[in-house]
């Protein structure tokens, strides 16, 4: 399996598959929240730079994603921050250490652009919070969501 970091433009044709899989098998609230991304959001963050994409790839094939919105830090000025927005590796890839593998690419090449801390959120009913934490990474807070429609 091979890591890179690669633009939105390069992957968005063929990423629609792996998206409706990782949906498939993540959200929780289908009947009331469809998967519709925004592209033009995401083309606006890639063109001013504070979108991040490693991709995981077997061949040609398109296998896996971290996906990171980087930002200066509202409350750190000194600080950029990578707040991780989706990550997805197909269950036939889940073989090994590949997750462990994409992660540390996403980290070397976001610290080459600067970034001084990752922050990554994991689901508590599909918990892999334990990949992080062989990473180094520390729990630091627990998320609620309400729907308000």
């Amino acid at each position: 399996m091979q890591f890179a970091t690669e633009s939105l433009y390069d992957v968005m044709g063929e990423c629609a598959p792996l998206l409706c899989e990782h949906w498939e098998h993540i959200a929780l609230d289908k009947d009331t929240v469809k998967l519709n991304p925004d592209w033009d959001a995401y083309r606006f963050m890639q063109d001013h730079d504070n979108l991040h994409i490693t991709t995981a790839r077997q061949g040609k094939e398109l296998v896996g994603y971290v996906v990171y919105i980087i930002s200066r830090s509202l409350h750190f000025a000194d600080e950029t921050f990578a707040d991780g927005h989706l990550f997805w590796l197909s269950p036939q890839h889940r073989r090994g250490i590949a997750g462990l593998k994409m992660f540390k690419h996403a980290e070397a090449a976001l610290r080459d652009k600067g970034v001084t801390k990752v922050i990554t959120k994991v689901t508590l009913h599909f918990d892999v919070g334990k990949i992080f934490e062989r990473l180094g990474y520390q729990p630091i807070e627990r998320v609620y969501a309400k729907g308000l429609v």
